[in-house]
């Protein structure tokens, strides 16, 4: 079983920056694909960026292209997510998760095993 728990996340101002962290424990020689997702009041969880088991490959939703970047450090067994010049649209709660299966980088909720109980970042304008 792995356990993922995010922190970092906080109240800033637009134009601010702010960088998640998921820290991993249990077994995460099993995760292989990590992923950042956010949910904002009455609105579905989305995806937000995808990496790699090795960290060569990410994918990121067109929102937040060219202002985050995600990234991790398998020794440290540590996913981040650093964000920039941030919006009130980025206010959601950003959870973390994880594949088991070593496959390509997907970006729906479905394929990933283990997530993380979130962190609220609210942006204010």
């Amino acid at each position: 079983q792995v356990q993922l728990v995010e922190s970092g996340g906080g109240l800033v101002q637009a134009g601010d920056s702010l960088r998640l962290s998921c820290a991993a424990s249990g077994r995460p020689a099993s995760i292989y694909t990590m992923a950042w997702f956010r949910q904002a009041p009455g609105e579905e969880r989305k995806f937000v960026a995808t990496i790699s088991w090795n960290g060569g490959n990410t994918y990121y939703a067109d929102s937040v292209k060219e202002r985050f970047t995600i990234s991790r450090d398998n020794a440290k067994k540590t996913l981040y997510l650093q964000m920039n010049s941030l919006k009130p649209e980025d206010t959601a709660v950003y959870y973390c998760a994880a594949d088991s299966v070593l496959r390509s980088l997907r970006t729906t909720t479905n394929w990933y095993d283990y997530w993380g109980q979130g962190t609220q970042v609210t942006v204010s304008s």
